[in-house]
């Protein structure tokens, strides 16, 4: 496959058409066409369904979709990594995370490294540990913030100095929040929006979830969550209460919701990771040891 091609492909699955796909690449109708006929021939696999006026995916060519665009974006990261070789330091990196206050941290050595560096550019993704690690595995991502528990055996890693404290999100009409914490009985009785961080798949024998005993299975949880924004609004709406690490959700006095701590009290640590034998472009050197500077004597 030709990266070339592949772009094509792109172009096509986000024009829905071909005729429109043509038009953006500057190409012709039928050179484009001959172009994703050739792909079909190699993959062996019908990529696309070509109606009167649209053109759809098949399951393969979504496949094929998710695939190419990490590929062009690998390429994209690639080059500018090399362009950035230079006496001047300049480019991008890549920083993924869950939701956390401990961001803070990493946001304060960005602002350093711009203020000094104006050409280093950051860009940051927001994803789960899943999302979040299968990107820096890709080598999509220099560097992920990983909220423990988490496998960290693949990664380098530097703990932050500060721990994420987990509680229950509600509304402020609810009974229960007039108790300064929640402890393991109150969850039993209540409709729970579960953060995807309390599964089984990411917690087994990290000790997380012996908070919860042997209760977890008899949990109501109503619906699971990757990130906060949308199951705060759930809540809102009465779906259920949120268990959830502080700071996260709008809790202000103007605010509907509030936030109150598990007892006995629940903390999770903060990583932040990047692959082992990493190679990194002379920006993401600069941020690593930035992280050393700031946190090697304090994790």
């Amino acid at each position: 496959m030709e990266l070339r091609v592949l772009k094509y492909f792109l172009a096509v699955a986000r024009e829905g058409s071909i005729t429109g796909a043509a038009n953006s690449l500057h190409l012709t109708q039928p050179t484009l066409s001959r172009q994703l006929q050739e792909l079909e021939n190699e993959l062996k696999q019908k990529l696309l369904v070509r109606g009167k006026y649209k053109v759809t995916l098949t399951s393969e060519g979504m496949i094929l979709r998710k695939r190419a665009q990490e590929i062009v974006d690998l390429v994209d990261k690639t080059e500018a990594e090399f362009q950035a070789i230079s006496d001047t330091i300049s480019g991008d990196i890549y920083i993924g995370g869950g939701e956390t206050d401990s961001m803070k941290y990493i946001a304060k050595i960005i602002k350093d490294i711009q203020e000094q560096y104006p050409e280093v550019k950051f860009h940051i993704y927001s994803g789960n540990a899943e999302d979040v690690t299968e990107k820096l595995d890709r080598g999509l991502l220099d560097f992920g913030v990983l909220i423990q528990p988490i496998d960290l055996s693949k990664y380098d890693y530097i703990t932050l100095p500060e721990k994420d404290v987990w509680g229950v999100i509600m509304r402020k009409d609810n009974p229960l929040s007039k108790k300064d914490f929640i402890t393991l009985d109150d969850v039993l009785n209540m409709p729970i929006l579960a953060s995807r961080q309390m599964s089984p798949k990411y917690s087994k024998d990290s000790g997380f979830l012996d908070w919860f005993g042997d209760k977890y299975e008899k949990l109501k949880i109503a619906a699971t969550y990757n990130l906060l924004y949308n199951a705060a609004i759930m809540v809102k709406a009465g779906v259920g209460n949120a268990i959830s690490l502080d700071k996260l959700a709008n809790t202000s006095q103007e605010s509907d919701l509030c936030f109150r701590p598990l007892f006995p009290r629940l903390e999770s640590g903060l990583d932040i990771a990047w692959k082992k034998y990493q190679v990194f472009s002379p920006a993401a050197k600069l941020f690593l040891d930035k992280l050393h500077e700031a946190f090697e004597n304090k994790s």
